[in-house]
């Protein structure tokens, strides 16, 4: 797990070392509690919205993120319209959305993806595949 740059690194292997900053939306709390534990834990910072409203304020608030880890299935707007709203927004046309989400339908996959989605989890997802699909996206 990451809580920042290996003290036995070098200066030259840490420079380029950023705490990265993940949003998560999902109107689960206790998932919201988990997945963030998780991540401050690997070293990242987090942001959280109980719903795809909330999360999309924060965005047109200017909030700097890295990656965005949404829901599907939420109340009001779901996760596929959060991020077609979200990907329309200048700041973050380019940054990684993931899913993590119980569906795994191909159908619904193809959906986020044609909306933006970088990528999919399906919960319960477990920490090192989370952490390891993060290291992906955010290379």
């Amino acid at each position: 797990m990451r809580s920042g740059p290996d003290p036995a690194l070098t200066d030259a292997d840490t420079e380029d070392w950023t705490m990265s900053t993940i949003m998560l939306v999902d109107d689960s709390a206790t998932i919201l509690l988990s997945i963030s534990n998780i991540l401050t834990k690997a070293g990242y910072a987090v942001e959280k919205a109980g719903n795809a409203a909330e999360g999309l304020a924060k965005f047109k608030g200017g909030i700097k993120v890295d990656l965005l880890i949404t829901d599907l299935n939420m109340p009001g707007m779901n996760g596929i319209e959060f991020i077609k709203e979200v990907r329309v927004l200048p700041n973050y046309k380019f940054m990684p959305i993931l899913f993590l989400t119980t569906e795994s339908q191909q159908a619904r996959r193809m959906e986020a993806k044609a909306a933006g989605a970088s990528g999919w989890l399906v919960k319960p997802a477990t920490a090192d595949e989370l952490l390891n699909t993060i290291k992906l996206v955010l290379r």
